[in-house]
C-alpha cells in the first residue's frame, strides 16, 4: 500500500515535473516565438514597405509610359481620323468625276453613234455617186475646189476653172496661173466604173478581172490627158499637165498595184495627184518655175553686171585722161599765173617809174602799182 503510494507520489511528482517542464519549456518556446514573431513582422512591415514604394515607382513610370502612348495614341487616332477624312472627300470628288466622266461617256458614245449613222449614210451617198459617171465628174471638182480654197488659193486669182483656151477648142477642167503668164492645166476627171466593180466583187476572179480593166482604163486616160493640147506652148503653158484623182485610196491602190503607171505618165508628161499631194505638187511647180524664173533674171543680172564693167573700164580710161587733161591746163595755168603775170607786173611798174619821172638813182622807193583784183598777186 505505501508502496503504491510511494510510487504513486513518485509517479504524481515525475509528472509535476515534467508539467512544470514542459511549462518551462513551452513558455521559453513562446518566448521565442514571440520574438521571432514581432521579427519576422518587422522584417514583413519592411518588405511591405519597400514592396509599396518599388510598386509606387512603377505605377508612376507605367503610368507615365501609358500617357505617353495614350497621346500618340490621340495623336495617330487624330492623323487617322484626318486621312479618312481626306480619302472620303477623296472618294466623294471621284464619285462625282465618275458621274460626269460616265456623263461625258455616254454622250460620246451617243454621238459616236450619230457620227456612224451620219458616215454609213454619206458612204451609202457616195457609193450611189461613184456609180454615176457625171456625179464623178462634178465630185471631183469640187473636191479639188474645195482643196484649192483650203489652201489660200482664189478663183480668177491664182486659178481659172473651166475656161476655153485661146488658141484651141479644148476646156482644162483647171488652169493655174504663174508669172510672166505661163499656165499649168488639171484634169479631174478620172474612171472609176471599174474599180467600184472590184471592191464590191464578191470573187477573185471577178476583182483580178475589174482591176485589170481599171489599170486599164487608167492608161487610156493618161493618153487621152496628153492628146487633148492641155501641153501648148502658144498657151505659154508649162511642159507637164496634171491628172488629179479624187480619191486618195483609189490613188494608193494604183501605186501598190502599178508602180510603172507613174512613170509611164511622167514619160507622157502627165503628173498624177491625189487629194493629200495636189498642193504640194502645184508648190513644188510653183517653186521650179520661179526658181527658173529667177536662174533667168540671175542670168540677165550678170549679164547687165558685165556691160556695167565695160562701161566703167571706158568710163575709167575716159576719166584718166580728162584728168592729165586738166593736169596740163593747172600747170599751163600756173605757169601763166606765176611767170607771165610777174614779168608783166615788172614791166607796168618801169612804166609807171618812167611816166613820173622817177629813176632808180634817185635811192627812193617807188611805191608798188595796185594789182589788179582776182590775178595771182592779189594777196586776198
Amino acid at each position: 500500500m505505501s508502496l503504491v503510494l510511494a510510487v504513486g507520489l513518485a509517479a504524481l511528482a515525475g509528472a509535476a515535473a515534467a508539467t512544470f517542464a514542459f511549462v518551462l519549456i513551452f513558455f521559453s518556446l513562446r518566448k521565442n516565438m514571440d520574438a521571432e514573431r514581432a521579427r519576422d513582422r518587422e522584417e514583413l512591415r519592411g518588405w511591405l514597405e519597400l514592396a509599396g514604394q518599388k510598386w509606387e515607382t512603377e505605377r508612376v513610370k507605367h503610368q507615365s509610359e501609358l500617357d505617353e502612348k495614350r497621346k500618340a495614341v490621340e495623336t495617330a487616332v487624330g492623323r487617322l481620323s484626318e486621312q479618312i477624312g481626306q480619302c472620303e472627300s477623296l472618294v466623294r470628288e471621284f464619285e462625282v468625276e465618275r458621274r460626269e466622266k460616265y456623263g461625258s461617256l455616254e454622250k460620246t458614245l451617243k454621238d459616236a453613234s450619230e457620227s456612224t449613222g451620219r458616215l454609213a449614210a454619206a458612204t451609202e451617198g457616195l457609193r450611189s455617186l461613184l456609180d454615176n459617171s457625171r456625179a464623178r465628174g462634178q465630185w471631183g471638182e469640187r473636191m479639188a475646189e474645195d482643196i484649192l480654197r483650203a489652201s489660200g488659193l482664189k478663183e480668177n486669182v491664182q486659178y481659172l476653172k473651166n475656161r476655153v483656151q485661146e488658141t484651141s477648142s479644148t476646156r482644162p477642167d483647171f488652169t493655174f496661173l504663174l508669172p510672166d503668164g505661163h499656165r499649168l492645166h488639171m484634169d479631174v476627171k478620172f474612171p472609176l466604173d471599174n474599180y467600184v466593180r472590184m471592191m464590191n466583187a464578191s470573187s477573185g476572179e471577178e476583182k483580178s478581172r475589174f482591176k485589170a480593166d481599171f489599170l486599164r482604163d487608167a492608161k487610156a486616160r493618161v493618153k487621152e490627158i496628153r492628146n487633148r493640147d492641155y501641153i501648148n506652148p502658144a498657151e505659154r503653158t508649162l511642159d507637164y499637165v496634171l491628172l488629179f484623182i479624187p480619191n486618195e485610196q483609189v490613188y494608193g491602190f494604183i501605186h501598190d498595184a502599178s508602180p510603172g503607171l507613174l512613170d509611164e505618165a511622167l514619160a507622157q508628161k502627165v503628173v498624177l495627184c491625189s487629194p493629200f499631194t495636189l498642193y504640194a505638187v502645184l508648190a513644188v511647180v510653183r517653186q521650179s518655175f520661179e526658181n527658173f524664173h529667177f536662174a533667168q533674171k540671175t542670168q540677165e543680172i550678170v549679164k547687165l553686171i558685165s556691160n556695167f564693167a565695160a562701161a566703167y573700164e571706158k568710163f575709167r580710161e575716159r576719166f584718166a585722161d580728162l584728168g592729165q587733161r586738166l593736169q596740163k591746163a593747172s600747170e599751163l595755168y600756173e605757169d601763166i599765173s606765176q611767170t607771165s603775170f610777174r614779168k608783166l607786173d615788172s614791166t607796168i611798174l618801169k612804166i609807171e617809174k618812167v611816166r613820173h619821172g622817177e629813176t632808180e638813182s634817185s635811192g627812193e622807193p617807188l611805191s608798188p602799182l595796185p594789182i589788179a583784183p582776182g590775178t595771182a598777186q592779189d594777196p586776198r
